[in-house]
């Protein structure tokens, strides 16, 4: 699976995007907008598990590289929920420190809610992100992604209490 655009490529992950994944993934600045999940220090063994999984998701891809002038840069994927939330898939992008600011994660987040309307089980695709992280509201925002609600003081992260900010984007 690929999904091209004028700054990327989304891009399913490779075992030779290790070395680039740890370089990228281990910087705390990286790892402070991300959920807990994304571990800090990034290590050999976390990459090794996170191309594992990647490689056994099966006909629909959850998660994707991004990959910028034949490197990688991030990562961009996708959770689906079930009961009455079935037809909502929550989206999360990351992109390594040298790429910030160059248009990369708006790139690369419209094409992949555009790859996901064309499901027709997708309904709705939303987002949270960090009350203390502008860049990335900015990146939803600029997908048409419309701002939902603030929870405040929702998430501890990195010693403190943060607000989480949802954006969602309805299919049309």
């Amino acid at each position: 699976m690929e999904i091209r655009t004028r700054l990327c490529t989304l891009r399913l992950f490779r075992l030779e995007d290790i070395a680039r994944l740890i370089e990228l993934a281990n910087n705390r600045a990286v790892w402070r907008n991300m959920m807990d999940g994304f571990p800090y220090p990034y290590t050999n063994q976390d990459a090794e598990r996170w191309i594992a999984h990647c490689r056994a998701q099966q006909g629909k891809p959850n998660d994707l590289a991004i990959e910028v002038d034949g490197e990688l840069a991030g990562g961009i994927g996708c959770k689906a929920f079930g009961d009455v939330l079935l037809h909502t898939r929550e989206v999360g992008y990351w992109l390594g420190e040298p790429y910030w600011g160059r248009g990369i994660a708006t790139a690369a987040l419209t094409a992949w809610t555009d790859h996901l309307f064309k499901d027709p089980d997708v309904h709705r695709c939303q987002a949270k992100v960090f009350g203390w992280n502008p860049a990335s509201a900015r990146v939803l925002e600029k997908c048409g992604y419309l701002f939902e609600g603030r929870l405040r003081e929702a998430a501890f992260k990195d010693g403190e209490f943060a607000d989480f900010v949802y954006y969602g984007r309805i299919a049309r």
